[in-house]
């Protein structure tokens, strides 16, 4: 059985609701992820879920319009 795990990104860019639904949309679609979080406050994504490729979830992160250094 594969165990869910979880990564937080800081996301400097991101402070107001379109921000974050850009990045939940995009991360969303990256295979194996089950959830996406977004705190504007600390400007941390958290993204859970099975076997996750970090290089795929910055380039989705990209995608959206951000940068995830």
């Amino acid at each position: 059985m594969t165990e869910t795990i979880a990564v937080t990104y800081s996301v400097p860019a991101i402070h107001c609701g379109h921000c974050a639904t850009a990045i939940r949309e995009e991360v969303s679609d990256v295979e194996g992820v089950g959830r996406v979080d977004v705190d504007l406050d600390t400007k941390l994504v958290t993204i859970a879920g099975l076997e996750l490729d970090d290089s795929a979830l910055r380039a989705a992160i990209v995608e959206a319009g951000y940068e995830a250094p």
